[in-house]
């Protein structure tokens, strides 16, 4: 049994879904006012997982997808992800003002487009990290995001070089990102949050949560 299996309760799980659903709110509105039109944010849905089952959620090892990660630094550290289907990368690029050009046959990638990128997943991950902060009273601020457009396995398991030292599974909140484009295509990112093992008291403790609760 490692930490995870043996301390989350539905009653935190609820809580970590209830602190996502708050962040994906506040993402959802800078995201449509950068884009000047509706984002919806779907309802996180939170799930203890393995690292395998996390990568399959993002499509797979092999798969190729614009990926922004990040390190949460302060009193809870964790790390965080931004995952986005190359397509639909394409999509948002487009979307935003100046009329960017990107497109995933063309190497190399223009820079301005791939510095929007990363400004999307700053935008976001900021939004969900001030949530956070804001629903436990702790100081969160994220590390400069690091954009990569690789395959999942890569992007997502340099990341879980740390957390994996401690546990085999992570606590995720999974959040659909999603744009009405022309009423007929969906654009469909996924937040990954994972708050390293130690971090997890700390929150709980921030929200009035006992160990055995």
């Amino acid at each position: 049994m490692n930490f995870l299996d043996k301390n989350i309760s539905s009653l935190k799980l609820d809580i970590l879904k209830e602190i996502g659903n708050i962040g994906a709110g506040h993402a959802a509105t800078a995201l449509s006012t950068l884009l000047n039109k509706k984002i919806d944010m779907s309802v996180p849905d939170v799930k203890i997982v393995s690292f395998d089952e996390m990568i399959n959620m993002a499509g797979g090892a092999e798969n190729v997808v614009a990926g922004v990660f990040l390190r949460i630094e302060g009193d809870a550290p964790g790390s965080m992800f931004f995952v986005l289907p190359l397509e639909q990368a394409e999509i948002f690029i487009r979307e935003l003002p100046g009329n960017i050009p990107f497109c995933t046959d063309e190497l190399p990638y223009d820079e301005l487009a791939l510095s929007a990128l990363q400004e999307l997943g700053n935008i976001l991950s900021g939004s969900y990290l001030s949530s956070l902060s804001d629903f436990t009273k702790l100081s969160l601020f994220p590390s400069v995001p690091m954009l990569s457009i690789d395959m999942v396995g890569a992007i997502i398991g340099t990341g879980l070089l740390e957390i994996s030292q401690v546990s085999d599974y992570a606590i995720v909140i999974d959040t659909a990102l999603n744009e009405e484009v022309h009423n007929t295509d969906a654009v469909n990112g996924h937040f990954f949050l994972l708050p390293d093992p130690e971090s997890f008291q700390i929150i709980f403790k921030a929200l009035g949560v006992s160990e055995h609760e």
